[in-house]
């Protein structure tokens, strides 16, 4: 179960990853774009803050699914509440994910120099 629940982590990722990447424009032939640093650093921070907290909730995981498993082979009464710690510590991925989406959407079109 912790490794699925590790593996869900990746997928945030990679949702935010092609969200960001299908908002970058290609600059014109003149060479002037059109993706501004406010755009790039709101990218930078959404990517930043999915990944953060990914690692974070997979420390989380790792470590609870570590000592779970071994507290489950003694002790079966344990396995909801390893559930329940899992599922919190998946929760931190998907916060991380829902503040990198909103991020993500924050832009600023340049205007054209000529």
């Amino acid at each position: 179960i912790p490794v699925v629940m590790a593996g869900v982590l990746g997928i945030y990722g990679l949702i935010v990853a092609v969200i960001i990447q299908g908002s970058i424009t290609v600059p014109s032939a003149s060479g002037a774009t059109k993706y501004s640093s406010f755009t790039g650093y709101a990218h930078l921070s959404a990517g930043l803050c999915c990944g953060l907290s990914g690692l974070a909730a997979g420390m989380a995981i790792g470590i609870v699914g570590d000592a779970g498993v071994r507290a489950v082979g003694q002790q079966e009464k344990l396995f909801v509440g390893m559930i329940l710690i899992l599922i919190f510590a998946e929760a931190l991925g998907l916060y991380g994910l829902i503040v990198a989406l909103i991020l993500s959407q924050q832009s600023f079109q340049c205007a054209d120099a000529a």
